[in-house]
């Protein structure tokens, strides 16, 4: 680093003093490890950097804002205070644009070497040093100047470290003041342990909330709350500074340091003065775009704010102002909390912006008066089901086994068509018994006339008699054995496929059977539509066969019964169809629509809402 000499004497005539340069560079030394500010390390770097070139050499250093940041201008010179030489400006920008060293007079008495400096991945500046012929070689020179290079990058390091440091510091008070907050539910309670918190971590004599309301501030919690309640006065004058940081919309520190933006800072004084501190800072909170409170904080004499300080407070209002605006809303009462909301939406539909509240409650009105004055048809919807308007039941007999079956639902069927057949053996059977029976009370007759025994013969008559009209009655039962149908129809009901062989008893329901060109439309109407059906209310309905295809008809009567099915009440109403249906057949179900008459919009959508919520509104009542 230093040449080891302890002594140069150097001088432009003979006249020169002589100056001791092992002293100089000691002194440079000392400088560069105490220096407390960035101009004063970068000029002692530079003159130690011009000194490793050559004693006598003179040298600029120009630097940016920050990495990559220009403009860049000189921040440093060699010797300290003198002008910078036109050559040195020249190479030190030429150094910067080309992001490389350069070197200017290169084989004259006077050498110009730039060398750019690079820090933490950026460009910081560059740095320009003139060097006599007789100095070291040019790559020696620049080897010496990028190695002084990484000093620089020490000073971005340390600068770094100090503003992160800062920035933790920021980051962990302003936590922990969201999480004192955040603990607490009621707005009296946070605050209290906000402002008792905050004089702890801050080491102030006294930290008071205040909060803005009808544009005045109220102090809502002091640290030291029991000195206060002995003075209303203190609390008075706490909220003077705050109105004072309030109406200023900024940041009011008394004393103000020497580089601070002036502001008025008269109550803050006062206060000061009142309470016996050294320092107060007032901090205006806001939430949203509106200061809703403020922070004032109190020191003794010998421990003053710093700008450090200020930073660390205001990031702490910023954080609280938010949660405590919030705190205080869910603290009013629910009358207040409702005119509150109806005031903004006023203030929103009548103020100058909130376009969108505008065109949606203008959209909302024009629906109102659609729904309450547009006329709409209303109809009433429900379930229907066709059935012919005459059904014959055709049942079994007597008892016996079914022996076939020609029909089922479904089927088309004639007058005196077979739909099924009874097994006749037994019957035959019987038939026969009976038969001989007769022949042989014919001749037991025959045998008592011939013997002139009247009584006898009488007895006989009589069991004969009895015989044939048994006789005659398995041979209507043999008749009966074929199952016909009454009339042309539908087979609606029975399938006895399954049943074949079977018993069957007298009574017992085969088979119902619908005429081909009579139908009755049943309508399932829903309790809560009832009272609009009327008879003679015409209407339409689609069945689930044909879809496309709308039939008429016309209300002929309401059954006075409800029933139950599907998990609701209904009636049945009876209509007939206005119009011919071939291709109808009972059985079939679809949907109706049974019209009641012109209604408005709103009431055809919302009356069933409305019947249901005056029922609930009833039930409930006390």
């Amino acid at each position: 680093m230093v040449d080891g000499q302890s002594e140069a004497l150097r001088g432009a005539d003979d006249a020169t003093p002589l100056v001791s340069y092992a002293v100089l560079d000691r002194m440079l030394w000392a400088r560069f490890q105490q220096a407390e500010t960035v101009e004063s390390f970068l000029e002692c770097w530079l003159g130690l950097v011009a000194r490793q070139v050559d004693g006598m050499s003179s040298a600029l250093l120009v630097a940016g804002e920050g990495p990559d940041s220009g403009p860049f201008a000189p921040a440093a010179r060699w010797p300290a205070g003198s002008p910078a030489a036109q050559d040195l400006a020249e190479a030190a920008a030429k150094a910067v644009a080309d992001r490389q060293c350069i070197v200017f007079g290169e084989g004259t008495r006077r050498r110009v070497l730039a060398c750019p400096i690079e820090a933490m991945g950026g460009l910081f500046g560059a740095v320009a040093v003139s060097a006599p012929e007789a100095a070291a070689p040019t790559p020696a020179l620049f080897r010496r100047l990028q190695w002084g290079a990484s000093w620089i990058e020490i000073l971005l390091r340390r600068e770094q470290e100090a503003k992160d440091g800062d920035l933790r510091e920021r980051v962990t008070v302003a936590f922990d003041m969201l999480a004192c907050l955040l603990e607490h539910d009621r707005l009296d309670e946070a605050a209290t342990a906000l402002v008792t918190e905050l004089a702890r971590r801050m080491d102030c004599e006294t930290v008071s909330l205040g909060l803005r309301r009808r544009g005045r501030m109220r102090v809502r919690a002091v640290s030291s709350a029991a000195a206060f309640g002995k003075r209303a006065s203190l609390v008075r004058e706490v909220g003077l500074a705050m109105d004072e940081a309030a109406d200023q919309e900024a940041v009011i520190l008394w004393p103000a340091p020497g580089d601070w933006e002036f502001r008025v800072a008269r109550a803050a004084g006062e206060l000061a003065a009142s309470h016996g501190v050294g320092s107060v800072l007032t901090i205006p909170m806001i939430a949203g775009s509106d200061i809703i409170g403020a922070l004032t904080f109190e020191r003794r004499a010998d421990a003053p704010f710093t700008s450090r300080d200020v930073e660390v407070c205001d990031a702490v209002a910023a954080i609280a102002g938010p949660i405590i605006e919030d705190r205080r809303k869910e603290s009013r009462w629910l009358p207040v909390r409702i005119l509150a909301g109806l005031r903004r939406g006023l203030a929103a539909l009548l103020g100058p912006r909130h376009f969108g509240a505008k065109l949606a409650t203008l959209g909302a009105a024009a629906a109102a008066a659609l729904l309450h004055f547009a006329p709409a048809a209303y109809d009433v919807t429900a379930p229907v089901r066709l059935e012919g308007k005459v059904q014959r039941s055709v049942i079994a007999p007597f008892n016996g086994y079914l022996a076939s079956q020609a029909a089922r639902a479904g089927d088309r069927v004639e007058e005196g068509e077979i739909l099924a057949v009874l097994d006749e053996k037994d019957l035959a059977l019987e038939k026969l018994r009976l038969a001989t029976s007769r022949q042989q009370k014919t001749r037991e007759l025959d045998r008592a006339i011939a013997a002139r025994e009247v009584a006898e013969a009488s007895i006989i008559r009589a069991q004969l008699e009895q015989t044939d009209a048994q006789l005659g009655l398995v041979g209507e039962q043999l008749a009966r054995t074929r199952i016909r149908a009454p009339f042309d129809g539908y087979v609606v009901e029975g399938d006895l496929s399954q049943s074949v062989g079977g018993a069957v008893e007298r009574g017992q329901t085969l088979f119902r059977i619908a005429p081909l060109d009579g139908f009755r439309v049943m309508l399932e109407i829903d309790e809560r539509d009832i009272a609009q059906i009327e008879p003679g209310q015409e209407g339409s309905l689609r069945l689930s066969a044909f879809p496309d295809e709308p039939h008429g008809y016309r209300v002929e009567r309401i059954t006075p019964l409800a029933r139950q099915g599907e998990g609701r009440n209904f009636f049945l109403v009876e209509a007939a169809l206005t119009s011919g249906f071939e291709r109808a057949r009972p059985g079939m179900e679809g949907v109706s629509r049974t019209e009641i008459g012109e209604r408005r919009l709103g009431w055809v959508l919302f009356h069933d809402l409305a019947d249901w919520a005056r029922l609930a509104a009833w039930r409930w009542q006390p």
